[in-house]
């Protein structure tokens, strides 16, 4: 289901995820029926298909850190500096299950 209505809302050709945007101009990619994506657009894609599967997804992730351990909160602290503020914001609710 996720898949499904995943590809009515992307390109038809696919898409580029990437923080650097500039290196990928809207009008050549939609071309080739692609388009560029920052992290946090795609996430807050995912988050609204399945917010769950986002949340069970984010705590595998923060459970595997192991050197050092990372607490829900220097998870998220980690993602804001890694540049997707507003995924921090939309998961922040949802700390209990991260």
């Amino acid at each position: 289901m996720i898949a499904t209505s995943w590809r009515r809302r992307s390109a038809p050709g696919g898409m580029i995820v990437t923080f650097n945007q500039a290196e990928f101009p809207a009008q050549v990619l939609a071309e080739f029926g692609i388009e560029a994506l920052h992290p946090d657009d795609l996430l807050e894609r995912l988050i609204d298909l399945d917010v769950e599967a986002v949340c069970a997804a984010a705590r595998l992730d923060r459970v595997s850190l192991k050197n050092p351990p990372k607490s829900v909160e220097e998870y998220l602290a980690d993602l804001e500096r890694a540049g997707i503020p507003r995924t921090v914001a939309t998961l922040r609710p949802f700390s209990e299950r991260l």
